[in-house]
């Protein structure tokens, strides 16, 4: 389980498609064998490290649901160590586990802050909420609009400036991760609903 608050931006080492190696420095202060890395948002399990890197497999599924395709060499991603228990919960609950991506579509200058409007395919978009949490490449964000199409955010400057987004431009591309209370709710809603409609199928058929 993540915060959504990154530690540190590290840079790509090599990425054969399964298996993904990346310097950092902070992140392996702690680390050992089996913890768990939000890497650009994926949580990935640490197989092995050294004193400036450490290494991932990458199912894939996750190759699929992410951005990761589009990591080139020395590509940079932001890095978070699963949160402790007695660590102060700085942004809202981040599982690791990504939705799908969205498209930046416009990056503008609004007072301090940098306004985001990203695309993204519609079972993402019906779990993002006005004023809800989304995480984008793992950073913890509040969604400042929500339509049919896309959804906004702000970010301050010091969050632009230590996180991959200081390298982002109109059309790349983002992990999203969407509020956790609103997956668990749109699955009952639509489970719920699938139901009732197989029941009226089954007693229309059956002459009820």
């Amino acid at each position: 389980m993540f915060t959504g608050i990154i530690e540190e931006v590290g840079r790509l080492k090599n990425f054969d498609g399964e298996k993904i190696e990346i310097f950092c420095s902070k992140v392996l202060e702690d680390i050992k064998i089996g913890d768990s890395i939000s890497t650009n948002g994926i949580c990935l399990t640490v197989t092995d490290f050294a004193e400036n890197f450490f290494a991932a497999d990458v199912m894939p599924e996750t190759f699929r649901r992410t951005s990761l395709a589009e990591l080139h060499a020395d590509g940079v991603v932001n890095l978070e160590r699963a949160m402790k228990i007695s660590d102060r919960f700085g942004g809202h609950i981040v599982s690791g586990h990504i939705d799908g991506t969205g498209k930046i579509l416009n990056l503008r200058t609004e007072g301090n802050a940098v306004f985001i409007n990203i695309s993204a395919e519609k079972n993402l978009l019906q779990q993002i909420a006005e004023k809800g949490s989304v995480a984008l490449d793992g950073i913890s964000l509040t969604v400042v609009k929500a339509t049919e199409e896309n959804f906004s955010v702000s970010m301050i400057p010091h969050t632009r400036e230590v996180t991959n987004f200081k390298f982002k431009r109109i059309g790349s591309l983002v992990n999203i991760e969407t509020d956790i209370l609103a997956k668990y709710i749109d699955r009952l809603i639509n489970f719920k609903n699938v139901s009732q409609t197989l029941t009226k199928d089954f007693l229309s058929a059956n002459g009820f």
